[in-house]
C-alpha cells in the first residue's frame, strides 16, 4: 500500500507509571525519522497507572508498517510492561449498525457517513424489525431483519454473529437497538459494541421515560454512551451530554430535546473510537482530546 504524507501511525500504551516512559517511546519515533504529529498522556496518581496516545507520520519512517508492532514491543514495551496496540489511519473500520424502530441516531450516522466525516465502512445494518429497510436503501447499506423472542433468541445472535464474521465487522453501534445483549454475544466482541441510553437526575426506567421525568418535573435531562459489558448499561462511559428543560415544555419538548441529545452524544462516542482515542483501565475510560 502507498504511503502519503498525511498517513499516520497510532500507539495507545497502558502500562505501570515510572520515569522515562514518554522519552523512551519518542526517542524510538525520532531515531527512526518518524514525524510526531500528536502526543498526549495521562498519569493516575489513585493507581500508578500510565496511558498514552502517539500518533506519526509514516511516509518517511524507516521502519516498515509491517515491522513496527514487533520492533516497539522488543525494544521498548517490554522493558516498561506496557500493553499497547497499534493503528494506523488509512484502514476505515467496519462498523455494523443494529437498530429496532427509531430512526434519530441512525440518519445522524448515516449523514456523518455518507459526507465522509468518518474514516469508517457500514457493510451492514441489522435489526429486530422492518421499520428501518427504506432508510439503509436509501443509504444503498445492505439490510437484515433478524427478529428475536426469547424462544428464538440464541439461534438468531448466532445468525447476527455470522453476519459480523462474513462481514469482518471491527465495531458494532447500538443507535437505539431495543434489545439486550446475550453475555456470550458480547464476550465475541469486548470493547468493541458502543450504546446509547438517556439519562435523568433522578433516574427512570420503563418505556417511557421522557414521560415520566415530564411528570417528575426535571430540569436537566441527559444521555450517555459507553461500550456494552455483561452488566446491563453499566460498561466503560466513553460520552456524556445533558440539555435543560424547565416547566413551561411539553413531554413532546423532552423527547426532542432528548433525541438531539442521544445522537450528539452516540456520534462523539463513535468518533473517539473511529479516532482511536480511547482506553479503558478498570470499567473507565480515559478518552483523549
Amino acid at each position: 500500500m502507498k504511503m502519503t504524507k498525511q498517513d499516520t501511525a497510532i500507539l495507545l500504551i497502558h502500562c505501570p507509571d515510572r520515569t522515562g516512559i514518554i522519552r523512551a517511546v519518542t526517542d524510538f519515533l525520532y531515531e527512526n525519522n518518524g514525524n510526531v504529529v500528536y502526543l498526549d498522556q495521562h498519569s493516575d496518581h489513585s493507581c500508578g497507572e500510565f496511558f498514552m496516545r502517539i500518533e506519526w507520520e509514516i511516509a518517511d519512517f524507516q521502519i516498515s508498517r509491517e515491522k513496527i508492532g514487533e520492533y516497539f514491543d522488543t525494544l521498548i514495551a517490554r522493558k516498561f510492561g506496557m500493553m499497547w496496540s497499534l493503528h494506523f489511519s488509512n484502514q476505515k473500520k467496519r462498523v455494523a449498525v443494529f437498530v429496532t424502530k427509531l430512526s434519530h441516531c441512525l440518519y445522524d450516522i448515516l449523514y456523518r457517513f455518507h459526507s465522509q466525516e468518518w474514516n469508517m465502512e457500514i457493510p451492514l445494518i441489522i435489526s429486530n424489525h422492518e421499520t428501518l429497510r427504506p432508510i439503509a436503501e436509501q443509504f444503498d447499506i445492505p439490510f437484515y431483519h433478524i427478529p428475536i423472542t426469547k424462544a428464538n433468541k440464541a439461534e438468531q445472535e448466532a445468525r447476527q454473529l455470522e453476519l459480523l464474521a462474513e462481514h469482518q465487522v471491527d465495531l458494532i453501534v447500538l443507535a437505539r437497538y431495543m434489545q439486550i445483549l446475550s453475555d456470550d454475544f458480547v464476550l465475541h466482541y469486548p470493547r468493541k459494541i458502543i450504546n446509547i441510553h438517556h439519562s435523568f437526575l433522578p433516574a427512570f426506567v420503563g418505556s417511557k421515560p421522557y414521560h415520566a421525568a415530564f411528570e417528575r418535573g426535571v430540569k436537566i435531562i441527559g444521555a450517555t454512551s459507553h461500550y456494552v459489558t455483561a452488566e446491563l448499561d453499566a460498561g466503560p462511559i466513553i460520552a456524556q451530554g445533558t440539555a435543560h428543560v424547565t416547566h413551561k415544555e411539553r413531554v413532546q419538548d423532552f423527547i426532542r430535546k432528548g433525541k438531539d441529545n442521544e445522537k450528539i452524544v452516540l456520534s462523539k462516542a463513535i468518533a473517539k473510537d473511529l479516532q482511536h482515542k480511547i482506553l479503558v483501565c478498570n470499567n473507565r475510560t480515559i478518552v483523549f482530546d
